[in-house]
Order: structure tokens, then C-alpha cells, then sequence
């Protein structure tokens, strides 16, 4: 079964990629985390949080979060070499060039404008991007 990390402050946004998921019959387990730290620890095995393992095959992040917020964790995992590869899909409300230039400079796979929906034709080709790599 695929296992994908969900980084999302929202209730609402965690419940909708859900939702998404299983319209699609995507068998997955998903694992959520309120913010880049938290996602850390769950990627990591760090803080008494018990690692994923194996490691997820995608992971979707919010880019606005507190504490650690979705540029700032990107910057992070793409430093380490155990988990730079983890292909990473932006999910956000921010349409600004800005936010989608820097980050693509850290090599994400995708950027979704939210809420996630499979069939939106902004977000079309990400979205079937993100479905490629899961239903491999």
C-alpha cells in the first residue's frame, strides 16, 4: 500500500485530499502532519514520534503553516540526502508567481492550487501528475 505524508494546517483541506484520494480509489495510508516540524519528526523518527517507514512515496505540503511553514521544511528534506528524493507536491491557496517560482527552485513534482481535486482544470496537469506517481 502506498503511504503518502500530508502536511496541512487545515482541517477542512486534510479532509478534502481525503476525500480526493478516495474517489479515485487510490489505496494509500495517509499520514498527516499540523506543520513542517511535526512532518520532520514523522519523517525523521525524531522527538519521540515513531518514523514512517518505509518512507512515503509522495508528500503533499501546504506552503503557509506555523512554526515551520511549507518553503522552510522543503528547504530542509531537500538537504538530506535520505530524503531529497521524496518526490513533493504543493498544495496551497497562493497563486502568486512568486510562491510557485521559489518552489520550483527546490525541485517540487507539483503545485495545486487547493482545495485538491483531481478533476479542476487549473490543476489539472499536477493533479494527474500526483495520481501517475501513486497509482504506479
Amino acid at each position: 500500500m502506498r503511504s503518502i505524508l500530508l502536511v496541512e494546517d487545515d482541517f477542512f483541506d486534510k479532509m478534502t485530499a481525503q476525500k480526493a484520494f478516495e474517489k479515485f480509489s487510490v489505496p494509500h495510508h495517509l499520514y498527516t502532519a499540523f506543520n513542517g516540524l511535526e512532518a520532520l519528526d514523522l519523517l525523521r523518527g525524531t522527538n519521540g514520534v515513531e518514523a514512517i517507514r518505509p518512507l512515503p512515496e509522495v508528500i503533499l505540503l501546504d506552503l503557509n503553516m506555523p512554526k515551520m511553514n511549507g518553503h522552510e521544511f522543503l528547504a530542509e528534506i531537500r538537504q538530506s540526502p535520505e530524503l531529497a528524493d521524496i518526490p513533493v507536491f504543493i498544495t496551497t491557496t497562493s497563486g502568486m508567481d512568486v510562491d510557485r517560482l521559489s518552489a520550483e527552485n527546490l525541485s517540487v513534482s507539483g503545485y495545486i492550487l487547493k482545495p485538491l481535486d483531481f478533476e479542476s482544470g487549473t490543476n489539472m496537469v499536477d493533479s494527474l501528475n500526483l495520481l501517475e506517481k501513486l497509482l504506479r
